[in-house]
């Protein structure tokens, strides 16, 4: 993405930083649930912090499926994935956008990346999985946009109150 608002978007290898960063991207992006619902989410943490130790203590295999995008040299994203299944499908991750980035088409951009280097895999479909909690409203219209739809749902998600909502894209 290169445009006069934004400047310079570029999708770099999670080595080149330090261990936290993911945890506290996560921890940014999720602040407002965290706050607000403490007893459905605060939990999320405990995971945040384990898939930051996984990346880092482990940069040769999930390490390499985790990219940081930068705005010219600022950090203010990332996203990670899964391609183990191919080459029937790859899952996306986390797809994490700063709060002060967000609703610009950057998470957007982040999946695009993600479906084409599934693409460069061999691999034929994507799934991703979130909320139907409001929170989560803007990363499901995302997805729709991308091209993905609606595969299946089910309760099993950090607030029981909520479905999880499986999309899917064919490649």
């Amino acid at each position: 993405m290169d445009d006069e608002r934004y400047g310079m978007l570029t999708f770099r290898p999670v080595n080149q930083y330090k261990e936290g960063l993911l945890a506290s991207f996560l921890h940014q992006c999720y602040a407002m649930l965290l706050s607000d619902e403490p007893l459905f989410w605060q939990l999320e943490e405990e995971k945040w912090l384990q898939f930051d130790q996984d990346v880092f203590n482990n940069l040769k295999t999930i390490g390499q499926y985790v990219f940081i995008t930068c705005l010219d040299e600022v950090e203010i994203g990332f996203a990670s994935f899964n391609p183990r299944p191919r080459p029937d499908f790859g899952i996306i991750g986390h797809n994490c956008v700063l709060p002060s980035y967000q609703r610009d088409g950057i998470g957007k951009r982040q999946v695009m990346e993600m479906l084409e280097r599934f693409r460069k895999m061999g691999i034929k479909q994507a799934r991703v999985v979130t909320s139907d909690h409001p929170f989560f409203l803007p990363a499901r219209k995302m997805y729709l946009g991308c091209g993905f739809h609606e595969k299946k749902r089910w309760i099993k998600g950090p607030d029981p109150r909520y479905d999880l909502v499986e999309y899917e894209i064919n490649l």
